[in-house]
Parts: C-alpha cells; structure tokens; sequence
C-alpha cells in the first residue's frame, strides 16, 4: 500500500469516527513527498470549524496515524477542504501587497493581523522577492496575537 492509498484510508475512517460528510477526497503529492489533500463536503464550515481550528487539528491527527503506520515521517501532509486555506492564503497574500505598497507611500511600519506560522512565512517569503529589496518584515506578539510588520528598510 503507497502512502496515498495509507492517508486515504485513515482520513476516511477518521472522518467517519467524527461523523464528518464527506463528498470527495483527493491527495496529490507534490514536491518532496508533500502531500495535499483536498476534503469536499456539503458542509464545510463543520470541517474547517473556527478560523480553521478543526482542520488543523484533524491534519495533525491524520499525520501522526500516517506516521504511526508508515513507521515513515519523511513526509509532510497540508490538509484542505473545498479550498479554504488555498483562498485563504490568496487573501492574505494580496492582503500583504497592499501593506508594501501603503508602506512605501507612506514610509511608516504596516501591521498585518495575527497569523498562524504557515502564513506568516509565506509573506516572509513574499518580501524577499526580487523587487523587494526595499522591505522588511519582523514577526511581533505571542501566540495567538503574533503578527507581521512590514516596513521600509
């Protein structure tokens, strides 16, 4: 059994366990045995649950079962449902681009909201692209109220 068919079974028999509907699952490995899944239900919002609550923990529980099973944790799982976290990051993203763009016409630190890690990586990330050789972000707060500052060098 390959790791697909092994993440498949646990996430459907998980699933079942938390009496979750489930429409469709699919799992596509990307680059360097990162695997997506992607969750389609009717409901949704029961899934993801409170900012993405839910969905965090079920990827958790589910990586943890693969790894238990596989005896393999040279692996990486990102859980999604009906694209919540792909539209989400797109939101934040763009979110991002705006914050430079007020930060280099007003010259003065932008704020973005709190954060979970995933995404605040991927706005670090963002502003060490070529063009942006002009800004710098610092990470800021605890916990749940850490966020990102994006200001001129």
């Amino acid at each position: 059994m390959d790791i697909e068919e092994i993440l498949h079974e646990i996430l459907t028999d998980l699933l079942n366990r938390l009496g979750m509907e489930v429409t469709k699952i699919s799992i596509t490995e990307e680059e360097n045995e990162n695997y997506f899944i992607n969750i389609s239900s009717e409901n949704p919002s029961e899934l993801i649950g409170y900012h993405g609550d839910n969905i965090q923990a079920i990827q958790h529980i589910l990586k943890t079962l693969a790894w238990k099973k596989t005896g393999n944790n040279n692996f990486n799982i990102l859980l999604d449902v009906d694209n919540y976290r792909k539209r989400q990051e797109e939101n934040v993203m763009n979110l991002a681009k705006r914050k430079i763009a007020m930060a280099r016409k007003t010259r003065r630190p932008q704020n973005l909201p709190p954060m979970n890690p995933f995404l605040r990586r991927k706005i670090h990330l963002l502003c060490m692209e070529p063009g942006m050789d002009d800004i710098e972000t610092l990470s800021q707060g605890e916990g749940d109220r850490r966020h990102i500052v994006i200001k001129l060098k």
